[in-house]
């Protein structure tokens, strides 16, 4: 049954809404002193995820649920409607005082992404957007949100873990003449620094769950930009193993150069 645009709006609505109040939920943990480190880290995720949950439960007590933080269900495969939530993605990085961390809360329809927002609130910001027709997007806190469309440098700038950066990274950033290497954590603000004109390519291969990459996969679609796995298919979300690895997130006019140089510099080996 195709959804109707005036629920599709109280979605997106309350897809912003949760990712708003538990963003400043954590923030709240961390400026109080209490906690430090990896405990912060868990104390967050579990408050997060707590809001996050009750809210979904008192609104949407048919929708499927698959979070991060909270035991996963077999249920939620016979949903339409799944919402997919990471209550603190960049758990290290935040426990650490950083800024590049986010929250995501998604809604996929028919295991394909339909609507989200990142919350970044150590920025002030929040990016929303709806893959569906009408496609549209927006920010929260200022700023400006830059379109798939856009014309890049020819020297694209490529987001990268801060933590992690396999020697496949290096052979591809020489094979697509990138200028620059931007180093950060959380899934969500690697995408996010694409979105606001911070970086043009992000590519991964490895460790991502499906609370990783929806929110901000459904955001970045919404702009325009091409997201894909690194042989150029498209993910599926609420399946049995939420287990997703692959991301490739570029302007769609560089799409063919990104994959042809991921091949070229052997990220498609097992």
């Amino acid at each position: 049954m195709a959804e109707r645009p005036d629920s599709l709006e109280r979605d997106l609505a309350f897809a912003i809404e949760a990712a708003r109040w538990a963003g400043q939920r954590v923030l709240a943990l961390r400026e109080s002193g209490r906690w430090s480190g990896e405990l912060l880290g868990d104390v967050a995720d579990q408050a997060a995820d707590a809001l996050i949950q009750g809210l979904l439960r008192g609104r949407y007590p048919a929708d499927g649920v698959l979070s991060e933080e909270t035991r996963d269900s077999e249920e939620r495969l016979a949903k339409e409607r799944c919402w997919i939530v990471d209550p603190l993605d960049g758990t290290r990085e935040f426990g650490e005082g950083r800024d590049d961390w986010a929250v995501h809360v998604a809604l996929a329809v028919g295991g394909a992404c339909a609507l989200g927002a990142v919350a970044l609130p150590a920025h002030g910001k929040l990016l929303w957007g709806s893959a569906l027709e009408p496609r549209r997007a927006g920010i929260e806190g200022g700023g400006e949100l830059v379109s798939g469309a856009s014309q890049g440098p020819s020297r694209p700038r490529v987001a990268v873990s801060r933590s992690h950066t396999p020697r496949w990274i290096e052979r591809f950033e020489r094979e697509i003449g990138a200028g620059e290497s931007i180093p950060a954590g959380s899934v969500g603000f690697k995408v996010s620094l694409l979105l606001l004109g911070q970086a043009d390519v992000y590519v991964h291969r490895r460790g991502l769950k499906e609370w990783d990459t929806c929110a901000p996969e459904t955001v970045a679609r919404a702009l325009g930009w091409s997201v894909c796995r690194l042989r150029g298919d498209e993910h599926r979300y609420n399946q049995p193993d939420p287990v997703c690895n692959e991301l490739v997130v570029c302007r769609p006019a560089w799409r063919e150069r990104v994959l042809g140089a991921l091949a070229a510099a052997g990220a498609l080996q097992t």
